[in-house]
C-alpha cells in the first residue's frame, strides 16, 4: 500500500535549518496580492523594507523549500501520485511575532493518518524555533484521493460547519491577477498544478488553479487590514479548511464576523468565496484568533 500509516507515524522528525530576510517577506506579500495601490501607506507596510511588517501566514513559506502539503509526500511511509493530492486544511499558531529576518530550525513529522474510505488524510506538523525559543507551529492536512480503505481511524468530520446567520461585520473583495499563481510559486511551491495546463487537466481541473496557501494569505491580510487595524502582531492563531479552488483572474470575496472573546483578545470567523461563481466557498471553518 502506498501509505504505510504505522511507518509514517513512527518516523523521527525531519529537522532543517531555515533562513529568510526582507526580500523573502516582500516577495510573499506581493505573491498574495499586496501592494495595490503601490503608494498606499497601508500597503507599504507589506512592500517597503524600511516599514516592513510580516503577515504571520508568511510562516508557511519561510525558508523556502516545499510547503507542508508537498513535504508530507516525501515523509517515510508515504509514496503517492502528486496528481491525486489536495490541500485539505492549514493551521498556524504564532508564539511570537515573525521577524523580518530570521534563522531557525524547523522540525516536521506526520502526527496523524486518517482513513476516509476512498481517501487518506495526512497531518504534517512543523514546529519552528530559534535561539530564543518557539516561533510558530503549523499543521498541513493533505488529502490523498484513492488511498483509503485499510480500516484505520477516520478522524474528524470533513463537513464544513454553518456560517453565522447574521450579516457579516465586513466584506472585502480582492481581484486575483491572471499571473498571481506564477508569482506566488516563486515563494517555493513549484507544484505544476498551479502553472501547467496539462498537469491541471490530469488532476481534474479545467486550468491551473491558485495555490490554496495564496488564498489563505490573502484572506488573513483582509482580516488584518480591516478588523485588526493593520496590526499583524495581534494574530495568534489562524486555521482554515480548503473546500474549493480559485482560478487566477477571479475575484475573492472575504466575509468576516467578529466574535466575542476573552479579555485578552477575540476571534474572527471568516468565509471566502469566488464572486464570479456565485460565492462558491473556497475557505470554510476559518477562524483568526487575535490578542
Amino acid at each position: 500500500m502506498p501509505i504505510d500509516a504505522a511507518g509514517a507515524l513512527a518516523a523521527a522528525p525531519r529537522v532543517r535549518e531555515i533562513r529568510w530576510d526582507h526580500k523573502d517577506v516582500q516577495l510573499y506579500h506581493l505573491g498574495i496580492g499586496a501592494g495595490l495601490p503601490a503608494d498606499d501607506p497601508r500597503e507599504l507596510r507589506y512592500t517597503l523594507e524600511s516599514r516592513l511588517h510580516v503577515l504571520p501566514s508568511f510562516a508557511t513559506v519561510a525558508g523556502g523549500g516545499p510547503p507542508g502539503v508537498i513535504a508530507a509526500l516525501s515523509a517515510p511511509g508515504v509514496d503517492v501520485d502528486l496528481a491525486r493530492v489536495l490541500h485539505g486544511g492549514q493551521r498556524l499558531r504564532v508564539h511570537r511575532p515573525v521577524p523580518v529576518r530570521g534563522r531557525a530550525r524547523a522540525a516536521s513529522r506526520i502526527v496523524a493518518v486518517y482513513d476516509k474510505g476512498t481517501a487518506a488524510v495526512l497531518v504534517l506538523r512543523t514546529e519552528v524555533r530559534d535561539d530564543d525559543g518557539p516561533l510558530w507551529t503549523e499543521e498541513a492536512e493533505v488529502f490523498v484521493r484513492g488511498e483509503g480503505g485499510w480500516g484505520g481511524e477516520r478522524g474528524p468530520s470533513g463537513r464544513p460547519g454553518p456560517v453565522p446567520r447574521q450579516a457579516p461585520d465586513r466584506v472585502v473583495e480582492r481581484a486575483v491577477r491572471e499571473d498571481q499563481a506564477l508569482l506566488y510559486r516563486l515563494c517555493g511551491d513549484w507544484n505544476p498544478l498551479h502553472a501547467d495546463p496539462a498537469f491541471a487537466a490530469r488532476a481534474g481541473f479545467e486550468r491551473p488553479v491558485l495555490h490554496g496557501l495564496c488564498t489563505y494569505g490573502a484572506a488573513l491580510k483582509a482580516v488584518v487590514d480591516t478588523l485588526l487595524d493593520g496590526d499583524v502582531d495581534r494574530v495568534r492563531e489562524y486555521a482554515t479548511r480548503f473546500t474549493g479552488v480559485v482560478y487566477p483572474g477571479e475575484t475573492l470575496r472575504v466575509r468576516m464576523w467578529r466574535a466575542a472573546g476573552p479579555d485578552e483578545g477575540g476571534s474572527v470567523r471568516v468565509e471566502a468565496g469566488v464572486r464570479e461563481r456565485g460565492d462558491t466557498v473556497v475557505l470554510a471553518d476559518t477562524v483568526v484568533r487575535y490578542a
